[in-house]
């Protein structure tokens, strides 16, 4: 970083220093704490990989991996879970929370990398500590083991890819993501917004090779067609519809009528989509503009997908989080703030804690989230800000230093 691109007044200083090994402890404890929580309380390691792992048996054994209608993968991700379905049940209950945690971990170090922070900073350990313990839905996504684990690593690292000229590979690694979940599936539209063909190629060709090339091996080879895609369509699960967070779930359950719902949620989808062109297009210097694009197309797509969960928000939250360090992030917006603060483990609100309403403050969080990304894209940084990175003073002399 350039001297003239530093703001040394900020606080962002401080918390780029060097961290002590006593800061690094408290992320090492409460991850640790959450691994032996997990491995305690489920004996399959977690509920959603579960349901992978015994598609894979099911698939293994002769049967349909889509028998079960929860699994909502494509055939790729059976051949993936295979090695967990020849692990013993008492292997995947230590291994599998540990797995998972390590990818949050990564997706963190990779957002890092992405914005230039030094992985050895004050604000690397605070971060990871305050992703684990002050945000709820990444206790929840450790505690489900779901795959939207992968696609929280596989962003950052396409992301880190692209901003150095690495667009096919990072199309690649988004076609591998969707290979394992179709999360990342809006990452086209980015694709399409930069024009680069071979990366939305790599992206688009990646995953349909590899679901075409597994779907021969399973004895229904069109179940995701036949069975998956029209209960994603339909939405009709009442146990699953009571955790959507998404308005088009979640405004029915006020009395909305469905169909208005839907068309709300479309509405706002499509306003986030323009939204994340315009900051595609600002083109502005540094590291910010690839994340805070990404970030709006998948809060975006999450507004209107079905179905649409809590943990889903890991996804671009350490993207996002991670730009805090420079002035005129969104990250530095309060609407930011505020949107995640429904999801703080210790606020309790008035009829919303029942499990079954937890829906409600996800919605929240996800609505406000996507309205803050959005509304930054359209207008552009506090005037000559926009961009800078805040380095570190040296302890001593006080002057800037350049962080790499």
């Amino acid at each position: 970083m350039n001297r003239e691109n530093t703001v040394n007044g900020d606080i962002s200083g401080w918390l780029l220093r060097r961290a002590s090994w006593h800061l690094w402890a408290v992320p090492a404890v409460v991850l640790g704490a959450q691994a032996v929580r997990v491995a305690r309380v489920s004996p399959d390691g977690g509920m959603d990989n579960a349901i992978v792992v015994r598609a894979a048996r099911a698939w293994l054994a002769g049967g349909s991996p889509y028998d079960d209608p929860h699994f909502l993968y494509l055939p790729s991700a059976v051949l993936a879970a295979a090695p967990q379905a020849l692990l013993p049940s008492a292997w995947l209950r230590l291994l599998v929370p540990v797995a998972v945690i390590a990818l949050l971990a990564g997706a963190w170090a990779v957002a890092l990398r992405l914005h230039q922070v030094p992985l050895s900073s004050r604000f690397a350990a605070l971060g990871l500590a305050g992703l684990a313990a002050g945000f709820a839905p990444f206790a929840h996504l450790v505690q489900l083991a779901n795959w939207t684990v992968t696609a929280a690593l596989a962003l950052p690292l396409a992301l880190l890819l692209a901003g150095r000229g690495r667009w096919t590979a990072a199309g690649v690694v988004i076609g591998a993501a969707v290979a394992l979940k179709p999360l990342l599936a809006p990452m086209a539209l980015l694709f399409l917004f930069a024009r680069r063909w071979r990366a939305l190629a790599a992206a688009v060709l990646v995953p349909a090779a590899a679901s075409a090339g597994a779907g021969l091996l399973m004895p229904d080879p069109a179940g995701f067609f036949t069975r998956t895609l029209p209960f994603l369509l339909s939405g009709d699960d009442g146990f699953v519809r009571l955790y959507e967070a998404s308005p088009a779930a979640v405004l029915p359950r006020l009395g909305v009528p469905r169909a208005l719902a839907s068309l709300l949620a479309t509405a706002a989808a499509g306003a986030g989509v323009l939204c994340a062109y315009r900051r595609w297009r600002r083109g502005d210097a540094g590291p910010l503009r690839l994340p805070e694009t990404a970030a709006g197309l998948m809060l975006s797509a999450f507004l209107v997908s079905r179905p649409s969960y809590d943990h889903y928000l890991l996804v671009v939250l350490p993207l996002l989080l991670a730009g805090l360090p420079y002035a005129g992030s969104v990250a530095r917006r309060p609407w930011f703030w505020l949107a995640l603060a429904p999801q703080l483990p210790s606020l309790a609100l008035p009829y919303l804690e029942p499990p079954h309403r937890r829906a409600f403050k996800d919605a929240l969080t996800l609505c406000v989230l996507a309205a803050t990304v959005a509304a930054h894209g359209v207008r552009p940084g506090p005037l000559g800000l926009t961009g800078r990175f805040v380095a570190p003073r040296r302890e001593r002399s006080g002057a800037a230093v350049r962080v790499p």
